[in-house]
């Protein structure tokens, strides 16, 4: 395993999902509420801040390594799904839209892995469209998590349930997108079976 400032990025970046939950188990006492809410949105943009980083100096370092494609997505999605499940449990977002957004995130996942053990990983490629659908999860997801006035004029759960609502369905455009690069080879892999 390679170890560099990037995968260091990647490994701090999983490190900080737990903190983005377990901000809200501490006694109330000790953090309250409107407290925990601003932690866990600086927490969560820290580990988003990472996620662009890494990537930005493992390229222009020239760091890129089989161990950080693989390491990098796994935290991408742990972190996505770990505030989503926080946010389904404080009832603001639907888990109807969460479980939209993990599944289709496990399913690419398990498409792209696949994919690359026949040698065709560049045919499911990350996508514009992904890039979109993630940027809306990135806005949405701390607007969510902060749950209140930003600035005292911008309403956070009333811009961050349609932000997240378009990654969904975006989330569904781009999981159709992938599978229909994937389906000529996914017909002639099964028909080898």
């Amino acid at each position: 395993m390679p170890v560099n400032i990037p995968i260091l990025l990647t490994w701090l970046r999983m490190a900080l999902i737990p903190l983005v939950v377990g901000v809200y188990y501490l006694p109330p006492h000790w953090l309250p509420r409107s407290d925990a809410n601003l932690a866990a949105t600086i927490v969560f943009i820290v580990a988003a801040v990472t996620d662009w980083f890494d990537g930005f100096l493992a390229r222009r370092w020239n760091q890129t390594s089989a161990f950080g494609a693989f390491l990098d997505p796994v935290a991408d999605k742990l972190m996505v799904a770990g505030a989503l499940l926080v946010l389904v449990q404080l009832d603001r977002v639907n888990a109807v839209v969460a479980f939209i957004i993990i599944g289709r995130e496990i399913a690419i996942s398990a498409l792209r892995e696949w994919m690359a053990q026949i040698g065709a990983s560049k045919s499911v490629a990350v996508h514009q469209i992904g890039k979109v659908k993630t940027t809306a999860q990135m806005v949405a997801i701390p607007m969510l998590l902060y749950d209140g006035m930003l600035f005292g004029a911008i309403d956070t759960n009333y811009w961050g349930n349609p932000l997240l609502l378009i990654a969904a369905v975006l989330t569904v455009v781009s999981m159709f997108y992938y599978l229909r690069l994937a389906w000529p080879l996914i017909k002639e892999k099964s028909g080898q079976l």
